[in-house]
C-alpha cells in the first residue's frame, strides 16, 4: 500500500483509489465499537459535509457524529484526505446515467447528463471544491466519466475534438451548479427562500444611488429573461445556455464534414 505519509507529501501522485484494496476495512480488533464501518462512517461524512462544508470538517466532528472515539475511525481509513475522498466517490453513486443507445439522440442524452452533473452538484455544495482537490479516479465517478465520454464520442465530433466538446458543457455545468449550490445553501442559512433572499439584496442594492444604473440594467434583463421566481429564472438560463452549446457542438460537426 502507498503509505499515507506519501499520499500527504506528493498527493498529485496517488490516491486512495490507487493503494492496494482502496477504502479496505481491517479485522475486528478489542476496543472496536459495535456497528462501525467504512459504509457507516462515509454516509456520516457525507452528512457533515453536506450541513457543514469540506473547510470545516474534522474526524472528531465525524467521531461525535457517530459516538465513537476519533481514532476507531482509522480502523478503516488512514487519513482524513482518503476519507473526503471515499465521500466524493460516494455520491455519484446511484446517479441516473443514460445507456449507450443509439435510439436515444445523443443530445438529449447530453442534456440528461448535464442536468444530472448540475443536481448533484446543488444537493452537495462541497463536491465542486474536492473534485479540483483529488483525482476522482473512483468506480463511481468513472462511471459517470464513461458516459459523458460516450455521449460525446456518438456526436459526430472527431477524436481530436471530443475533450475540447466535453470541458465546453461540463465545465460550463461545473460553473452553474457550483454558484447555484453555493446561492442556495445561503439562503438556507439564512433561514429564507431563494426568492425572499433575491429580494432582499436586489432590494438593499436599488437603495444605493451609485448603484441605481446597474440596477435599473439588471432589473431590465430579468424581466426580459422570464421566470415568476428564482429556479424559474434559473432553469431558463440553464436551458438555453444548454442549448447553445449544443448548437455549437453541431456547428463544428457540420464544419468538418
Amino acid at each position: 500500500m502507498v503509505p499515507a505519509s506519501d499520499r500527504a507529501t506528493d498527493p498529485a501522485k496517488t490516491s486512495v483509489w490507487l493503494a492496494k484494496g482502496p477504502g479496505r476495512e481491517r479485522g475486528r480488533r478489542s476496543g472496536q465499537p459495535d456497528g462501525l464501518g467504512r459504509d457507516k462512517i462515509i454516509e456520516a461524512t457525507v452528512r457533515l459535509l453536506d450541513r457543514h462544508g469540506a473547510p470545516s470538517f474534522s474526524m472528531r466532528k465525524l467521531a461525535a457524529e457517530l459516538d465513537v472515539t476519533a481514532m476507531s475511525l482509522y480502523w478503516y481509513v488512514e487519513t482524513k484526505d482518503d476519507l473526503l475522498e471515499l465521500a466524493l466517490d460516494s455520491v455519484f453513486e446511484g446517479l441516473e446515467l443514460p445507456g449507450p443507445d443509439e435510439r436515444e439522440d445523443w443530445r438529449d442524452r447530453l442534456r440528461d447528463l448535464a442536468r444530472t452533473y448540475r443536481g448533484l452538484l446543488v444537493r452537495h455544495p462541497w463536491v465542486s471544491g474536492l473534485i479540483g482537490t483529488f483525482l476522482n479516479i473512483g468506480p463511481n465517478s468513472l462511471a459517470f466519466s464513461r458516459a459523458v465520454q460516450e455521449v460525446i464520442g456518438s456526436s459526430g465530433l472527431s477524436p481530436d475534438a471530443r475533450m475540447g466538446g466535453l470541458a465546453a458543457v461540463f465545465q460550463f455545468v461545473y460553473g452553474f451548479g457550483t454558484i447555484e449550490g453555493h446561492f442556495v445553501q445561503r439562503c438556507a442559512s439564512a433561514g429564507l427562500s431563494q426568492d425572499e433572499y433575491f429580494r432582499r439584496a436586489m432590494g438593499t442594492i436599488g437603495e444605493r444611488p451609485e448603484l441605481s444604473r446597474e440596477f435599473e440594467q439588471a432589473t431590465e434583463i430579468m424581466e426580459a429573461r422570464g421566470g415568476a421566481t428564482v429556479e424559474e429564472m434559473r432553469e431558463r438560463d440553464f436551458a438555453f445556455a444548454l442549448d447553445l452549446l449544443v448548437a455549437g457542438i453541431e456547428a463544428m460537426v457540420a464544419r468538418s464534414k
